[in-house]
């Protein structure tokens, strides 16, 4: 099983491509387009096949760094 760091390494940021927004591996492939899917319940199979350069732990990895943006701390008054 890949660790964090690992998975996150998928994940690539280049302001000339796809307006700077988070992809995987440097393909056009957009992180939130993959999430978007998933919400969607396509399944992750249907995904692989429709982007076969998309490998499992890409979407292990879009959903990681999902996870990293939803971490908000809660406020006690």
């Amino acid at each position: 099983m890949n660790n964090k760091k690992e998975l996150l390494t998928r994940i690539t940021y280049n302001p000339q491509q796809c307006g700077g927004k988070p992809c995987i591996r440097g393909m056009r492939i957009r992180v939130c387009d993959i999430l978007e899917m998933l919400a969607l319940n396509i399944d992750i199979a249907e995904i692989l096949a429709d982007f076969p350069d998309l490998e499992l732990q890409d979407i292990q990895a879009c959903l990681l760094l999902a996870s990293q943006y939803t971490t908000i701390p809660r406020l006690i008054a």
